[in-house]
């Protein structure tokens, strides 16, 4: 319990991963995926239940040998491709019996997010009086120079004309999500969350521990950061 209030860590481990099949039980510098992410909340001490959230037996064995609550499997709903880490969370509350004041979500795919970031974003939360504080890193390019391109591979008017002849250095540091920690209030998880509010703050994360796996190539990163950082 922190400043008097029950306190949920959710970790969302699906087990269907289309981008790197089995990624969250992948084997990273000598244990699963997910296991970075249930030691990284069980150290920081700030929770007083830490939950996996997963639809697979086998994902939930190894979620509770490294010291997580695994209550119940997810259901067929919060098992598909279109569920939200939202409604993940809204399961794992409605099932719980225990009535928490705030919710964190750790994704298990940010296995370089460290028991201080979690502490650190919590003083923040609190600093601010915040509704939610979601996490970030520095972005190393522009955001205008982001686009869809169509089938032909036209680049007509793929830079906005305000944004031409412009350098990176013009636009200010811009930043991005970086799916490690997302916190709010019990109260304030609907169907229509905003995370987004003049009560929303940013986290701002190292690069070299904000790295989001997502493919074979993301994997790879992390061992070599891992390695770099000398992370245990």
């Amino acid at each position: 319990m922190l400043k008097g209030l029950k306190i949920l860590a959710v970790i969302p481990a699906r087990s269907g991963s289309k981008g790197l099949v089995g990624k969250n039980i992948r084997d990273l510098m000598g244990k699963p995926l997910i296991a970075w992410t249930i030691e990284a909340a069980l150290n920081s001490e700030v929770f007083d239940e830490v939950i996996v959230s997963t639809d697979s037996q086998e994902y939930a064995n190894i979620a509770k040998k490294y010291g997580a609550s695994v209550p119940f499997l997810r259901s067929e709903e919060t098992s598909s491709d279109e569920a939200t880490s939202w409604s993940v969370v809204k399961e794992v509350l409605n099932k719980n019996k225990t009535k928490f004041d705030l919710v964190v979500i750790l994704q298990p795919t940010s296995p370089l997010r460290t028991a201080q970031n979690i502490k650190e974003s919590f003083d923040l939360f609190f600093e601010k009086n915040a509704d939610f504080v979601v996490s970030v890193n520095k972005f190393s390019h522009s955001a205008a120079w982001i686009n869809t391109i169509d089938e032909d591979l036209s680049l007509n008017r793929f830079i906005k004309e305000e944004y031409l002849n412009k350098r990176r250095q013009d636009f200010g540091q811009q930043y991005i999500l970086n799916g490690a920690i997302y916190i709010t209030k019990i109260k304030l998880i609907d169907d229509n969350i905003n995370m987004f509010t003049d009560k929303s703050f940013a986290y701002i994360m190292d690069e070299s521990v904000s790295i989001d796996i997502d493919n074979e190539l993301d994997f790879e990163m992390a061992k070599i950061l891992m390695k770099k950082n000398n992370t245990k």
